[in-house]
């Protein structure tokens, strides 16, 4: 009886030895220490972390950033030489962003595969946002104004990709891009490149055709002399397929342009 006395007065919240655990207490030692473990969770609660108002306060800040892709001479025997760009810019946050899309193709004074696209952007994942918006072809054929809707970001292993679909009353139209940087140092980058567009019907206006309608991809050698600025020369191909390809050739036009190309890439 003297060895339970003992332990009743040490107080000790639990016993490690099994036959420790069976002793109970006296229920004056239960009034006692009842009040205790209660004013220590009232003292010392548990941390909170407020997820939801620091996320909230992840989308404040407002930032606008611009990059030209591609803005490169394609040279040519026979005077099919052109000047083409490609460029972006987006104003806004983490989650929420306008965009305007820009490229197109000049060639002996003309410009053609003109798109100019105004999308909202929303980030849907860590890599990836939603778009929506709308597109139009300016350039020197007739204008043309489609409804619009896609994806991009970084699809595995760091390829960029673009994924959008168009819609009108000609039809429906969608566009594919890719690329992908491979660093062979630390400034020198080689970039392989392609986009495909494709309509669901013909415009002859435009000088489009049905199904995939042409490819435009190149291989590009980019040198940053600074972060902000990085000249280039590449080996572009472009092509109309299927149905453009026989109206490029009743119009008497080469089906298939590859050329040395030179550009410059920047961005701010």
């Amino acid at each position: 009886m003297s060895d339970m006395s003992d332990m009743d007065d040490m107080d000790m919240p639990e016993m490690s030895h099994p036959a420790a655990r069976n002793v109970r207490p006296a229920p004056q030692q239960v009034r006692q220490k009842t009040p205790r473990i209660v004013h220590k969770a009232v003292d010392a609660p548990a941390p909170r972390v407020d997820i939801g108002h620091h996320m909230h306060g992840m989308d404040m800040g407002r930032w606008f950033h611009g990059v030209l892709d591609e803005f490169e001479g394609r040279y040519q025997t026979g005077g099919r030489s052109s000047l083409r760009w490609d460029g972006e810019a987006w104003y806004g946050g983490d989650y929420n962003r306008l965009w305007l899309k820009s490229e197109g193709t000049m060639t002996k004074g003309r410009v053609r595969d003109g798109d100019q696209e105004l999308l909202y952007s929303r980030a849907i994942s860590t890599y990836f946002n939603l778009q929506g918006g709308v597109r139009l072809d300016l350039d020197s054929g007739p204008a043309r104004a489609w409804g619009a809707v896609g994806v991009e970001g970084l699809a595995l292993y760091q390829f960029e990709v673009q994924a959008t679909g168009y819609f009108s009353d000609r039809g429906v139209a969608g566009r594919f891009e890719g690329s992908y940087d491979i660093l062979l140092t630390n400034r020198l980058i080689l970039q392989p490149q392609v986009e495909l567009n494709l309509y669901s019907r013909a415009d002859p206006r435009r000088q489009v055709g049905s199904g995939l309608a042409d490819i435009d991809t190149g291989l590009r050698l980019r040198y940053e002399v600074w972060r902000k600025m990085a000249p280039y020369v590449a080996v572009t191909y472009d092509s109309p397929l299927t149905q453009g390809r026989h109206m490029a050739r009743k119009r008497g036009e080469r089906a298939s342009e590859a050329r040395f190309t030179f550009g410059i890439r920047s961005w701010f």
